[in-house]
């Protein structure tokens, strides 16, 4: 091996070395943090880092106050976050050392069974997108998204046929889309959460309905089997069933079929089975922090199962938090993961008992899922403002 060579590795194993020694262990304690719960990195409000161990250690007795060792800021053990940089660097770097049992089925997770195809958008073309929907009349993807017009139609390639539903359009307008959906006619249904409303609009972009009850924060979208859409609404907690003639602009039915549910927001109905999967949000002690719990039920609203975050987080770096949800065409359930930044696949042959990636890695924030005639996958990624099909 060549002098230059040596070097550059020496270079590198003395970077490691010091990044391990700087960055990758407690200045408390000098323990090195790890995925599980006592050793993961915590955020104070001041901007210094230690372990959750040291924490708890610190906070006075008798109260949930602490002082920082280093520069002597008081705060609340609430106030405190886990420190994601560092979790990512430690995933990186293959340094990760999960609880066991888990290690094996963890590192079965790094490999990815599905490919980057096509990717679009970007900055410039979509702005903060929320949602997306795949019509199978037309074979396009609709994105909701905060751009001049709210709702955009791409061709599997990417081209933009049609944007529609411009903020400031009295008669068309979206002021804040939260989701988006396609019925099997090609109409397309969007929650706005600007003015608490359910818009329907046909292919032209022509406004055909507008629905503001019994909804006080209308969010995720569902299309069942009779062409009818469920609708979320976290504030009341419940999901409401609309029956529309969508050609007439009409109502024909509009029912609470779900109640009592915690913040329920992402849904999606299974073509397959017609089950339902809910996303609920469920808030922590902490206001600037929450985790999430999927609940499963029959095509007549019967609870199936309920599959809360700390169970999927024990295979994962980071703890799982789900920002979008879909049925694959074999009806397994597919979860976004903004936390670990990927998409995984809950299998039904074993009752949603293992999980494997769809998508490991090249995501920043994904936020939405739709699966496409073929069985690709269809991620909204909100940090990069695009959309990225994979392909088994």
């Amino acid at each position: 091996m060549s002098s230059p060579a040596q070097k550059e590795i020496r270079t590198m194993k003395d970077f490691l070395e010091e990044t391990e020694m700087n960055l990758l262990e407690c200045k408390v304690c000098f323990e090195k943090y790890r995925q599980q719960q006592r050793r993961r990195p915590k955020n104070l409000p001041c901007g210094h880092t230690m372990c959750q161990d040291c924490v708890s250690s610190l906070c006075r007795p008798g109260n949930e106050r602490l002082e920082c060792p280093f520069c002597r800021k008081a705060c609340r053990k609430q106030d405190t976050s886990v420190c994601l940089p560092i979790l990512h660097l430690l995933e990186i770097l293959g340094r990760v050392v999960p609880d066991q049992p888990a290690r094996s089925q963890v590192t079965k997770l790094k490999s990815a069974s599905f490919n980057l195809s096509v990717s679009f958008g970007g900055w410039g073309v979509l702005f903060n997108p929320s949602g997306i929907a795949f019509c199978t009349k037309t074979k396009c993807l609709v994105v909701s998204h905060d751009g001049k017009k709210r709702i955009a139609r791409f061709t599997m390639n990417g081209k933009c046929l049609q944007q529609t539903g411009a903020k400031e359009d009295s008669d068309n307008a979206i002021i804040y889309p939260a989701d988006v959906a396609m019925t099997f006619d090609g109409f397309i249904i969007v929650t706005d959460t600007g003015d608490h409303s359910l818009k329907v609009f046909s292919q032209s972009g022509m406004c055909k309905l507008v629905v503001k009850q019994p909804f006080s924060l209308p969010w995720g979208l569902g299309i069942n089997s009779k062409n009818e859409v469920m609708v979320s609404d976290p504030d009341n907690g419940n999901l409401v069933l609309l029956a529309v003639d969508f050609d007439n602009g009409n109502i024909q039915k509009c029912l609470d079929i779900c109640s009592h549910l915690s913040r329920p927001r992402e849904i999606a109905v299974c073509p397959r089975s017609g089950e339902v999967i809910v996303v609920e949000h469920l808030a922590n002690k902490s206001k600037s922090s929450s985790s999430t719990c999927l609940k499963l039920f029959s095509s007549q609203m019967k609870l199936i199962r309920q599959i809360d975050s700390f169970s999927l987080s024990l295979l994962l770096p980071l703890a799982v938090h789900t920002s979008g949800v879909a049925f694959d065409r074999s009806g397994n359930i597919l979860l976004a993961d903004i936390n670990n930044r990927c998409v995984i696949c809950l299998h039904r042959m074993d009752g949603f008992n293992t999980i494997k990636h769809v998508v490991a890695s090249g995501l920043s924030y994904p936020v939405a899922l739709a699966v496409l005639d073929d069985g690709s996958v269809a991620v909204l990624d909100s940090g990069n403002h695009s959309v990225l099909i994979y392909s088994p």
